[in-house]
């Protein structure tokens, strides 16, 4: 039967408050679970019925978080019966749908899998939000017993108390990941700071040890970066420094690892390559930051940088503190030889 013929549902009077604590909870969409399977599984048994749903009420479906007894689907929300739930304090129980006004002109009513009988117990948030329902339906004509209302009520309850549980797992988890960001991030650029950056090159110079793969490190030094704070304040040299981490983010691949070394002082580690191609990166990156003017408050500045290359050599520069010392040192050649150009470390 087309939606059209249904009896309209009206929203709550809180609908906008209600959609936006269900989205809190982050579970429309989300995968099925074990655990609220287990739940609709109980209220079934205890109930005595052949069919469960958690639903979740949203804007314009219900949209069902687990099923027991058919395959969950969601439904327009005009013909699902939670949408009637969620706008009574109460729980809702219709001994025979097709005796109702509500819903007896219902797909589910009319046709399969035929419903007689629906009882909905709400889920309710802290704040008093009707989000859902966890119900059950059965295709026999019959009420439950005030224990059975009761206990789907209980059980209700602890599908919030369950839903609550994954909201704090992932805050506590975005939390986490927040604070091992800070640990390992540097304020200003973004990039990794110094203690993360040595990390990752540990970990890459291990790789290599194993793999045989290749490996090469990039230190990079922003020329007469002290006359920008002296002629300009540091507000434009913080805006160089970011304007550069942000060249050399989009001029690598995603592989690569991109670091504040110290100062102006920038560092790069390049998995899978080798001193020619580090080279080749090294150039491509200079060319980049000479030619990008750098903003702070109207004003614009231009910069240059000397890069020095070093490449892992299982015979000679096979760690990672040699890797850095000996791109370092090219560097230093870099920055005697004129500046604003490349320089690799010797085999």
């Amino acid at each position: 039967m087309a939606e059209t013929s249904l009896a309209p549902i009206p929203h709550p009077g809180n609908e906008a408050d209600r959609l936006a604590a269900l989205a809190s909870y982050g579970q429309l969409d989300s995968a099925r679970e074990a655990d609220f399977t287990l739940l609709a599984e109980i209220a079934a048994e205890l109930c005595g019925a052949p069919y469960a749903f958690i639903s979740l009420v949203d804007a314009d479906r219900v949209w069902h978080k687990a099923a027991v007894g058919i395959e969950p689907a969601q439904a327009p929300r005009n013909a699902n019966y939670c949408a009637w739930t969620v706008l009574q304090d109460k729980d809702l129980h219709i001994p025979d749908l097709r005796l109702d006004p509500r819903t007896s002109a219902m797909p589910a009513t009319l046709g399969e899998p035929a419903f007689r009988m629906y009882s909905g117990a709400n889920l309710i948030t802290s704040d008093g939000m009707r989000i859902g329902t966890l119900c059950v339906l059965d295709t026999r004509a019959r009420t439950l017993t005030e224990r059975q209302q009761d206990l789907l009520r209980r059980l209700a309850r602890q599908v919030m108390a369950l839903m609550e549980l994954r909201q704090r797992d992932r805050e506590l988890a975005l939390a986490l990941s927040a604070m091992q960001r800070l640990a390992s991030e540097d304020g200003l650029t973004g990039l990794m700071n110094r203690r993360a950056l040595i990390e990752a090159l540990q970990r890459e110079v291990e790789r290599c040890r194993r793999m045989g793969s290749a490996l090469s490190v990039v230190m990079i030094d922003l020329d007469h970066f002290k006359d920008v704070n002296d002629r300009h304040g540091h507000a434009m040299g913080d805006a160089v420094l970011r304007g550069v981490a942000a060249t050399l983010r989009s001029g690598i691949r995603a592989v690569d690892i991109a670091g504040r070394y110290g100062g102006e002082e920038l560092c790069l580690v390049l998995p899978d390559t080798g001193a020619a191609g580090a080279a080749t990166v090294a150039e491509s990156l200079r060319a980049a930051v000479a030619a990008q003017p750098y903003e702070d408050g109207g004003h614009s500045v231009s910069i240059t940088a000397s890069f020095g290359v070093s490449a892992f050599d299982k015979e000679g520069k096979n760690s990672a503190d040699l890797l850095l010392r000996a791109a370092d040192e090219a560097l230093y050649r870099a920055k005697i030889g004129g500046r604003n150009r490349v320089a690799v470390a010797s085999a």
